[in-house]
């Protein structure tokens, strides 16, 4: 009978974090930043029924990269979770804090059993605030540590160049198209230090907009206002103009996230986070 191999418990962390690195570096980036009005969601995804970030309550969103099926699965347990909390308790007790917990011990659980692969997915959750310095951003990575960022944050591809390069020039009180461009930027520079061209047909843009009126903070860009918005030279607001473009598009679970690591995603047609927060007390 042949001695079973031994892997140290130490290789074996080791083996499975490289494993889920890989995957994520594999799917294309995503980009949030702190603006004047709110947070700003850039993402690089060309399809318009996959998305990659996603609205999770009043003031709450949610963004991923890597695999669909499996931040998917985690973006409507976060849906489910908040409308839960909201309805029990108060909407004021959904927090993005209180759901960034919710995600880590889920992540850091499967990270460690033995059972099943890691998941190969890095979310970032986030909640605007009254005021700029209340606006809270969190980042997620595979192993569910939890990293608390401020200004501008990149995850999936080439996270770090992309951060460097937001963190020499991401200020505040930065206007929408100004967060926007910057973003667009970001994005379409590539690991070799070249830059690409990406049009509006090409990203997924979303904000969290304090000053929206509505309860729910969370709003779409499309369209021609995000056209506008890429070839603005000024303050780049546009907030209340683009409200008609900004209704969601349908979500769909399919077979894998545009550009992302291919995989079979969980058929859940339905799209919880659309309809989330308009339920009272």
């Amino acid at each position: 009978m042949s001695t079973p191999f031994y892997v140290s418990p130490q290789q074996a962390m080791a083996d499975r974090a490289e494993y889920a690195r890989k995957g994520i570096a594999r799917g294309r980036s995503v980009v949030v930043l702190q603006y004047r009005d709110g947070i700003l969601f850039v993402a690089e995804n060309p399809s318009r029924a996959l998305h990659k970030v996603s609205e999770i309550y009043d003031r709450i969103a949610f963004a991923a990269v890597g695999k669909y099926n499996e931040f998917e699965n985690l973006r409507i347990g976060g849906v489910r979770y908040a409308d839960l909390r909201g309805y029990t308790y108060d909407r004021e007790d959904v927090t993005a804090r209180g759901l960034a917990n919710v995600y880590a011990q889920t992540l850091g659980t499967i990270f460690s059993s033995g059972a099943e692969k890691p998941y190969e997915v890095e979310l970032i959750v986030a909640e605007v605030g009254e005021s700029p310095a209340d606006d809270q951003i969190f980042r997620l990575p595979h192993d569910g540590s939890i990293v608390d960022e401020h200004g501008s944050v990149a995850v999936g591809g080439n996270a770090d160049q992309i951060s460097s390069y937001l963190d020499q020039r991401h200020r505040e009180g930065l206007t929408l198209a100004e967060g926007l461009k910057l973003a667009a930027e970001s994005l379409a520079r590539d690991n070799n230090g070249g830059e690409r061209e990406l049009t509006s047909k090409q990203l997924e843009v979303a904000v969290l907009d304090r000053n929206r009126s509505q309860q729910r903070k969370f709003r779409r860009i499309l369209g021609t206002q995000l056209s506008r918005l890429l070839e603005e030279d000024g303050d780049g607001s546009g907030d209340a103009a683009g409200d008609a473009d900004a209704e969601d598009a349908p979500e769909a679970a399919d077979a894998s996230e545009t550009g992302d690591t291919a995989d079979a995603g969980d058929g859940a047609a339905e799209e919880p986070g659309e309809d989330s927060g308009k339920k009272k007390k």
